[in-house]
């Protein structure tokens, strides 16, 4: 591996990943989005409230989704790559497949999301080594159709930091250089509430294994479920003050990045941790 590819976006404190959905079916803002020119002002908008890069996806990961097929997930997808990267900021491809993801990064993209950790497609990371561009490995146990059914763990901070530094390990042997290599764990995905809490009170175990770490806790249920009046979770649109309580705390923890909905608070939230930080 040369170090001619791109490199890791760094800023000396934790980054934030503005979200694009470019989906009818995500959990947060399903079909907000379809439309290629509203993706891309949203993106747009996500830089301006201080994003400092974005991750664009073509297929729901929410709990029970089914796949879109490989050309639909590519059309929705590329388009608002393409548009995206005449900004100069570096856009993730938030995909599985190894097809998609070298069709975006022909259009533009800089960075390769896969929440399967090259596991759904075993010509991905062959594919990011060749192209020696960062990729994001998430712990995964299964397709988001039946994935909640796996969520059975002994003890889910060593089994997550096992999967990804066999993952990672993967990573390696393919010939993906280690520093363009992100761990994620994964929150939601085959996890319950309580595992959830778990990884991100003990974060810094998974930021001891050496790679980059990026959190994505935006919005999702355990934030609703813990915020619950009368028996009701919080309505997703009213999860981002706890949201921005997550990016602040997995910043101060070592994060390299937090993947968000809003960016507007976690901007904000990744400053006052790094400010702290220093100061501590």
């Amino acid at each position: 591996m040369t170090e001619s590819g791109t490199p890791l976006l760094r800023a000396g404190r934790c980054l934030v990943m503005g979200v694009v959905n470019v989906t009818p079916d995500s959990f947060s803002d399903g079909g907000r989005w379809v439309d290629t020119a509203a993706a891309v002002s949203h993106g747009a908008a996500l830089l301006d409230d201080g994003a400092d890069m974005l991750d664009v996806g073509g297929e729901s990961t929410r709990p029970g989704a089914g796949r879109p097929s490989v050309s639909d997930e590519r059309d929705r997808a590329v388009p608002v790559v393409n548009g995206l990267a005449t900004t100069g900021v570096p856009v993730s491809i938030d995909t599985t497949r190894s097809d998609v993801a070298q069709a975006a990064l022909d259009c533009g993209a800089s960075m390769v999301n896969d929440v399967s950790g090259g596991l759904a497609d075993p010509r991905m990371l062959p594919m990011v080594a060749e192209r020696a561009v960062p990729v994001v490995l998430m712990h995964w146990r299964g397709p988001s159709v039946d994935m909640q059914q796996r969520a059975q763990y002994g003890d889910v901070v060593a089994e997550v930091c096992d999967h990804l530094a066999a993952r990672a390990d993967a990573a390696l042997a393919t010939g993906i250089d280690s520093a363009r290599i992100v761990l994620d764990p994964g929150l939601g995905f085959g996890k319950r509430a309580e595992h959830n809490w778990a990884l991100l009170h003990r974060l810094d175990t998974l930021v001891e294994l050496g790679f980059p770490v990026l959190v994505g806790a935006s919005r999702k249920s355990f934030l609703g479920s813990l915020l619950a009046t009368d028996d009701e979770d919080r309505p997703v649109n009213q999860r981002e003050d706890a949201t921005t309580a997550v990016t602040a705390l997995a910043a101060a923890a070592g994060a390299w990045a937090v993947r968000v909905h809003e960016s507007r608070a976690s901007a904000d939230a990744v400053r006052v941790a790094a400010s702290w930080g220093r100061r501590s």
